[in-house]
This record gives C-alpha cells, sequence and structure tokens, in this order.
C-alpha cells in the first residue's frame, strides 16, 4: 500500500490496468492479466424456480404483454407490485424461466435492495455487474452512469436475454437498467412503479391467494393428507396467514416438521401468538409476525440465536463461514443453519449461499432487538465485521504475497477467517463475490462504532480494486475511510487513505482529485517529521501532474523523488522515480539522455530484485535505441523483456514491447514480422480497455500503412 513510513508499503503511479504485481512500489502504465477471458459470456444469473400456485391469469397476462411487444418490435417490461411476501419474485421467476429457449442470451439478475439495510443499490454498481456479466473487461467499464447505460443498452441491442430488476425502490433507479431491442424485462417492488408506464411498463399487482389457492399451498408445503382431513382447519389457517404465500410456507414448514401435529394446533397457536403480539408488526401484517414467531419459537436454543444474530448482517446474503463466526466453538453452524433452510426461515442463494426473505431479516432483527442485550448486539456484528476484514486481509495476503499491511485491530475473542482458496484467481473471486457485503460493512461500521474496521477494510480491498477496477467501490470505501481515519485522528490512517484513495481517483480519471489527494498526504507526512513517507508522494504527484498536462512541474517532482528516496532508505522507489522520468524525458525527443535515465534506473531495480520493473526498464532501454536506430542493441533488449512480461502475462508492457518489435522489423524490411506483431499489439491493447489509448492509436496508423502499401503494391 501506499507508505505511512512505519512500515513496508505500496507505491503505485501511473495508469494500472488490470491485475498486477505487488512489489512494494509501482509506477507507469501496468497491466498484468488476470488470465479471466474477454470474450462474450452467456450469463444464467435467475435464482432456481420454486412452484407457483394459482397466478395462471397473471401469467397469461403477462404472455399476451409480452406478444405484444413483440409484434411491435419492442422489448417487453412488466412491473409487479404486492405485499412483501405475495409472491412477485416467484411469479417473475416462473414467467422469465419459461422463456429460456426463446431467449438464449442469457438472464440478468439484480436485487436492487429497496428493502436493504444498507439503502437501495445504485443503479451504477448494477450496470458495471452486468457489464461485467455480458464480457467486458471491468477496465473497459466507464465511470458515468450515463455512459455505462449506453454500453449496456448497445451490447443488449441485438441480444435475446431476460433481465429481472428485484426489490425495486423507484422507477428512476430501474430506468437505466432496461435493456434495448427485443428483450424482457420483469421488474418487483412493494410499491407500484407508475413511472415505468412512460417505458412501456406494463404493471401486474399481485394480491394475497385466494383461500381455495393458499389452500393448495399449504398441501404442497404438508405433502400428506391433513389438509383433505382437515379442511376448515386448513382454509381457517391460510386465512389467519393473509393469504401471503411466505406465511403459509413458514406457517406449513412448522407443520411439516411435526407429521402427527393437527392443523386445528396451529390454528390455536397461530391466533394466540396474533393476539399477544400486537406491538409486532412487519410491513404492517401482524399475522405474518406471529406465523415467523412460532416458527422461531420451536427452533433449538442454538438455531434460534443464530437466527436473531443472522438478522444483524451487514449485507444481503451470507456464507455459512458467517454462521460460524457468531456461534460458538461447541456450536454447529451447519446444523443450525439446516434448521433454519427446514423452517422456512432461510432460503438458498447462488453458490452455497443463504439469504433472508426480507420480512423474515426483519423479523430475526426485532428479535436480535428483544432477546440480546445491547452489548451482545454490539459484539455480535464486531464479530462479523472482524470476519470479514480478516478474510479480506487473508485473500489479500494470498493476492500479494510481498505485500505487508499495517496492523489489523480486533475485537475481543478468535476470529473466524473464510476460505477464500490458495491462489490469487481464487482469492480475488472471493473478493469480488463478497464485495456487497464488504462495502455494506465499509458503510456501516462507523455508525456501529467501529471505526478502525472501517479503513482497515478499505486497506485491505487494495488488491482487489487495483486489478477489477471497481472504481466506484474503491472511491467510495477509501473515502468512507479517510472519514473514519480523520474521526480517530489517525494521520497514517489518513495518509494510507489519501494515496491509496487517490490512485483511485487517478484511475477513474479525475487526475485533479487525484493531485489534491496526495498533496494532502504529503502535507500529513512533513507534520509528522515522516520524509520517507513525503518522498514517496513525489511519484504520485508527479504522475498526477502529467496527467494534468504539466509535465515540466512533473519532471521536477520526478527528479526529487529520485534524489530523496534512496535517501531515506529506499532505493527501489528511487529507481522507479528514475524510470518515471525516463519516460519523459524520451517522449521530448531526448533518447540519449533517456538511455541514461533508464540504464540508472535498469540497474537499480536489478539490484532491488524486481524483475518485472526491470523488464519496463528494458522497454525503454530498446525503444531509447530505436530512436537512434540502433536496431540490435533495441532488438536485444525489447525481445528479452517481451519475454520475461509474457510470464507474467502482463499484456499491456508486452503490447508496448511489441509495438516498439514491429516497428523494428518495419525498419528491417520484415514487412510480414511487423504486421504480425503490430496486430498482436493491438489484440492486447485491446483485451485491457486500451484500445483508444496514443500507443494504440499510433499502433493502428503504422499497420494501416502497412497495409496500404501492400495494396498499393
Amino acid at each position: 500500500m501506499p507508505g505511512d513510513g512505519r512500515e513496508s508499503h505500496n507505491e503505485l503511479s501511473g495508469t494500472v490496468h488490470g491485475p498486477a504485481i505487488q512489489a512494494g512500489v509501482v509506477h507507469g502504465d501496468i497491466h498484468i492479466n488476470s488470465g479471466r477471458s474477454s470474450a462474450d459470456r452467456t450469463p444464467w444469473q435467475l435464482p432456481p424456480l420454486v412452484r407457483v400456485i394459482d397466478r395462471s391469469t397473471e401469467l397469461t397476462a403477462l404472455e399476451r404483454h409480452r406478444a405484444r411487444a413483440a409484434g411491435e418490435g419492442r422489448s417487453a417490461l412488466a412491473a409487479m407490485s404486492g405485499l412483501g411476501g405475495v409472491g412477485k419474485t416467484t411469479l417473475a421467476l416462473r414467467w422469465l424461466h419459461t422463456l429460456r429457449l426463446q431467449f438464449p442470451g442469457g438472464q440478468l439478475h439484480a436485487d436492487l435492495g429497496a428493502q436493504s439495510p444498507d439503502g437501495p443499490a445504485h443503479p451504477g454498481e448494477i450496470l458495471a455487474r452486468f457489464l461485467r456479466a455480458l464480457g467486458v473487461p471491468p477496465q473497459q467499464i466507464p465511470a458515468p452512469l450515463a455512459e455505462r447505460a449506453s454500453l449496456y443498452r448497445s451490447l443488449t441491442a441485438n441480444q435475446r436475454l431476460v433481465v429481472l430488476l428485484d426489490d425495486a425502490a423507484t422507477a428512476a433507479q430501474v430506468r437505466p437498467l432496461l435493456p434495448a431491442g427485443g428483450n424482457v424485462t420483469a421488474v418487483t417492488s412493494r410499491r407500484r412503479l407508475t413511472g415505468l408506464t412512460v417505458d412501456g411498463g406494463y404493471p401486474v399487482h399481485l394480491e394475497p391467494l385466494a383461500p381455495e389457492a393458499a389452500v393448495e399451498l399449504l398441501s404442497d408445503t404438508l405433502s400428506d393428507r391433513r389438509v383433505t382431513e382437515q379442511p376448515e382447519d386448513a382454509r381457517t389457517l391460510v386465512e389467519l396467514c393473509a393469504g401471503l404465500p411466505l406465511a403459509v410456507r413458514v406457517a406449513g414448514a412448522r407443520l411439516a416438521a411435526r407429521p402427527g401435529r393437527s392443523i386445528s394446533t396451529m390454528v390455536r397457536a397461530l391466533t394466540k401468538e396474533h393476539r399477544r403480539l400486537e406491538a409486532l408488526a412487519i410491513d404492517g401484517d401482524h399475522n405474518v409476525g406471529a406465523a415467523l414467531d412460532l416458527s422461531y419459537q420451536a427452533l433449538s436454543p442454538a438455531a434460534a440465536r443464530l437466527y436473531r444474530l443472522l438478522g444483524l448482517h451487514f449485507g444481503p446474503e451470507f456464507d455459512t463461514s458467517v454462521a460460524s463466526a457468531l456461534l460458538t466453538a461447541e456450536d454447529d453452524a451447519t446444523e443450525s443453519l439446516e434448521a433454519l433452510h427446514d423452517a422456512s426461515l432461510l432460503v438458498d442463494a447462488a453458490g452455497d449461499r443463504h439469504r433472508f426473505h426480507d420480512l423474515v431479516r426483519l423479523h430475526a432483527t426485532a428479535k436480535a432487538g428483544e432477546d440480546e442485550s445491547p452489548q451482545e448486539r454490539v459484539r455480535a456484528m464486531r464479530r462479523i465485521a472482524d470476519h470479514y476484514l480478516a478474510s479480506a486481509t487473508r485473500a489479500e495476503e494470498i493476492v500479494d504475497p510481498q505485500h505487508r499491511t499495517m496492523a489489523r485491530d480486533y475485537g475481543a475473542g478468535s476470529v473466524v477467517v473464510a476460505d477464500v482458496g490458495s491462489s490469487s484467481e481464487a482469492a480475488l473471486d472471493w473478493l469480488e463475490r463478497e464485495l456487497p457485503n464488504l462495502m455494506a460493512v465499509i458503510r456501516q461500521a462507523r455508525s456501529a462504532g467501529f471505526p478502525t474496521v472501517c479503513w482497515q477494510l478499505a486497506d485491505a480491498l487494495w488488491p482487489l480494486f487495483l486489478r477489477r477496477k471497481f472504481y466506484d467501490d474503491w472511491c467510495a470505501a477509501h473515502r468512507e475511510g479517510l472519514a473514519a481515519a480523520r474521526d480517530l485522528g489517525d494521520s497514517a490512517a489518513e495518509c494510507r487513505m489519501l494515496t491509496s484513495g487517490g490512485v483511485g481517483k487517478l484511475g477513474s480519471g479525475n487526475p485533479g482529485d487525484a493531485l489534491g489527494m496526495f498533496e494532502r498526504a504529503a502535507q500529513l507526512f512533513l507534520e509528522q517529521g515522516d520524509r520517507l513517507g513525503h518522498a514517496r508522494t513525489l511519484n504520485y504527484c508527479g504522475l498526477a501532474l502529467h496527467r494534468l498536462g504539466r509535465p515540466d512541474e512533473a519532471v521536477e517532482l520526478f527528479l526529487r523523488a529520485a534524489t530523496e528516496l534512496p535517501l531515506h532508505g529506499d532505493k527501489r522507489a528511487g529507481g522507479l522515480a528514475m524510470l518515471n522520468l525516463a519516460d519523459v524525458t524520451l517522449a521530448t525527443g531526448q533518447a540519449e539522455e533517456a538511455i541514461r535515465q533508464a540504464g540508472t534506473a535498469h540497474t537499480t531495480l536489478r539490484g532491488e530484485g524486481d524483475t518485472y520493473n526491470v523488464a519496463r526498464a528494458a522497454i525503454l532501454l530498446g525503444r531509447g535505441y530505436l530512436a537512434l536506430n540502433r536496431l540490435d542493441r533495441a532488438g536485444e533488449l525489447l525481445s528479452s523483456a517481451l519475454a520475461t512480461l509474457r510470464g507474467m502475462a502482463a499484456n499491456y508492457e508486452m503490447a508496448r514491447a511489441l509495438g516498439s518489435l514491429a516497428e523494428l522489423s518495419e525498419r528491417r524490411g520484415q514487412t510480414r514480422l511487423a504486421r504480425k506483431r503490430y496486430r498482436e499489439a493491438l489484440d492486447l491493447y485491446f483485451s485491457v480497455g486500451r484500445s483508444r489509448s496514443d500507443e494504440a492509436e499510433a499502433t493502428r496508423y503504422h499497420l494501416s500503412q502497412l497495409e496500404r502499401g501492400e495494396s498499393d503494391a
């Protein structure tokens, strides 16, 4: 990480594309290929289908609407509204799953989080997920919402896919997420989203089930003869459940667990709970609360405690390790989770994960408030936060084995660490999969009383942000972390958040903001008397100034950094500053001076064992010799660098080396080889989202000139 002067650090400069080598100090335009293909993928994201009872009228109407939209050559949009637990998502899934063969382009699904404790999801975040699912490399996803929406519409214009937008808050939240072309979108919300009618939306408002349909659902849940044998009691029970499918299934699950119990017993108990729990209202419906309370009371003590503590979880879903973090070593998390699933209090999420229906989560949270002391609730939330912090830190260590972070501060007791995998790719995948939960912890940690968790978790996400370019989350996490560091009066943490967050700002196209953050960090380092920390900010400020079109000022800072860093004990960072300086010098046409500077950097970096940046220095040397027309020496350096970088899958630097080798081949009259190298370089630029960079445009121009010359011949 960017240094604080107290320990090993991570110094970055330049534009970083995709994964990167972690080696203390990084600068320049960098890309490390993660191995993830940028080829088109077909997403199948819809959750599994559950049985729908008596929604044939709605399904027929939805199909009629779709056929009409198809006949008019437009997308079909349906907005399903109704009380929580009435079956909106189930109906949407039933409809969309039946369309799979007709829409082979895939299925996209997002929970828009209207009922989430973390607040509704921002459309830009959802668009970024959709674009990645459609095969767009993270580094090619634009930052502005309007540009993301435009790219999304372009990609879906000729696709045949379906989209489920679950738990929407407003029509404005939904609108950027609507695909183009003849696709199908289903939106669910507790509110009637009348604003979507201007977008061609077909409103479907779901009422609770009629008694007959609710009884059928109860019978389906029980799978025995009790409904047939006790029809009046069955009808009374579903009426007490207000016809809500969720409540019927919960009550049915409770009965199914006791085959010898009559339905009338449940009716008496539910009626009693309805009177006793007048104070408990979930979404205005007391009967649902009564049904959930009965299931809760039937749980074992361990399962009941896990249920209410999981209601304090920060994010929308979780895996088994979160449950383990909340229970004592003597309790079996898997057994308790199974009990919650058996009681229909948890539902399966993708990838062996778990989630609450939002009504059930509210009930679980209410039970935590009733049955746990304030101190225990705080301790439970801290255990969850510590679990995510420790797990993210473990992933960070795997991805960047040479990276030593600042100290992590945990609460009392042992900390459960998730299985994040053993490879860098697996650890990055874990971080990406858990990112919604990790961001929820960061956003809520300060108000929960854990400001150290806030900035330390943002710090631990550095490898993910650096490699997979979640710029929105990158900037948001460090904004929260910076506020937490300032709340704590921790200047070292503040410097870390400023420099790391500044890199995110630089990568997202805001060099002015980045420069301000770097300059603030430099000021803090000076106030602390940390000369090394201050010297490290010189490279950052230089890169920001260069990006702002102020090269003379950038050169001055690079010269200072190259001089000061070795004096303060960081020879490697000094070598990288010299390499930055050589790059600017070569760009101004001073090839011999650039070769001298790059040679100094090459020697320093080789002495520090930095193989990756030694290869980068060799490329710059090769380009310098190429400018002097010393082709043999240029070829040796460029070929050696390319061989090293291929082993690291560093696509961006490989593209730069290939472009220079192609120019060398062209000068030697090796037209076919030059053309091949130019094309390979262009493919690599495209793979890292740099197909419109100055280097790529120059490569494209040289290739076109070659091909034009051949056609003229």
